[in-house]
């Protein structure tokens, strides 16, 4: 039995195309998209997402299991990964964006950027962005966290085009991807996808920084 993985953020329908293409030829596919970055490889603890028949999950689940620290089984269709990895890009694209949009407000009325991120840490507005993102990368102004702002742009725009498809409103993400989308207008799209926090910095005249 050949197995083919796709490991790529690609959506469903592609995904599904890719599928009957390689079914028409005997090999079976599995949706296998994964989520962590270049931050999660480094640390060995990639999410690994995978959809397919029994047997083809079965096969390469064991080098899934060598790559990250958990592999989820989404479904036995093709493409079910791909709109979990998408629901979850959805959510961190659109975390980012507010809270930059936060933090730059924050700034500009005089608070100290570490102070907020301390405050923000041990109150309800925590989230992976204000953990990690901020402090590793936009805080030091590093803006080397991973993944670029295109890609973030990509997966953003995958995401509200299946949710249009599925017939649900997003608009707080659809206003979350345009800002993406801006970004990579504006010459941002193979910076850091922190860097975006630079755009509302300079639209704003405030920026977001470590005077520790």
């Amino acid at each position: 039995m050949q197995v083919y993985a796709e490991m790529s953020t690609i959506g469903r329908d592609t995904i599904a195309g890719i599928a009957d293409a390689m079914g028409a030829r005997g090999i079976a596919v599995v949706d296998a998209p994964i989520s962590g970055g270049p931050p999660g490889a480094r640390a060995g603890t990639l999410a690994m997402m995978a959809a397919g028949s029994q047997d083809a999950v079965a096969r390469v689940r064991p080098w899934l299991a060598r790559i990250g620290r958990v592999v989820f089984v989404i479904g036995d269709t093709p493409g079910m990964a791909q709109v979990m990895k998408l629901v979850n890009n959805l959510l961190i694209a659109t975390n980012m964006a507010a809270a930059f949009e936060a933090l730059v407000m924050g700034a500009k009325a005089g608070l100290d950027a570490d102070l907020m991120v301390d405050v923000l840490n041990a109150s309800t507005g925590r989230s992976p962005v204000t953990t990690d993102i901020v402090p590793k990368a936009i805080l030091p102004g590093t803006f080397d966290f991973g993944a670029t702002t295109a890609i973030m742009s990509k997966d953003a725009e995958l995401g509200v085009a299946e949710a249009r498809a599925l017939g649900v409103p997003i608009w707080t993400i659809e206003q979350a991807a345009r800002l993406w989308r801006i970004g990579v207008l504006q010459g941002l799209g193979p910076a850091d996808m922190t860097s975006l926090i630079t755009l509302v910095e300079g639209w704003s005249g405030a920026e977001v920084r470590s005077r520790r």
